[in-house]
């Protein structure tokens, strides 16, 4: 089960709160918790490839922290993004590939 999610209260509660309830409460609470229909693994892999190939690296980290600790493993990371270099292009991929290096580095 995914971890309650309050980035968006803590962030934007008081400035946004509709939007800080469709981050924690929708998209994080009701989406990721989906399990039956599409494991938190699966979807760490999808979310991570999704901002690779769109060069979105601000919320990367967090969420290659957040597939480590949904069981995508160094290899299957390494792989994907190795993948994703011919797709979504290069600097892109040598950019989310040293964010990876850290993340993954006691593995």
């Amino acid at each position: 089960m995914v971890q309650k999610q309050t980035a968006g209260h803590d962030n934007f509660g008081d400035f946004a709160p509709k939007f800080a309830e469709m981050n924690d409460d929708v998209l994080f609470g009701e989406i990721w918790s989906r399990e039956q229909q599409l494991p938190a693994k699966q979807r760490s892999l999808i979310t991570c490839t999704s901002l690779i190939s769109q060069g979105i690296f601000g919320p990367l980290q967090y969420h290659l922290e957040t597939a480590k600790k949904n069981g995508v493993t160094k290899e299957e990371m390494v792989e994907a993004i190795t993948q994703l270099a011919f797709y979504a292009g290069w600097p892109k991929a040598w950019t989310a590939m040293s964010l990876a290096k850290e993340v993954y580095a006691e593995d």
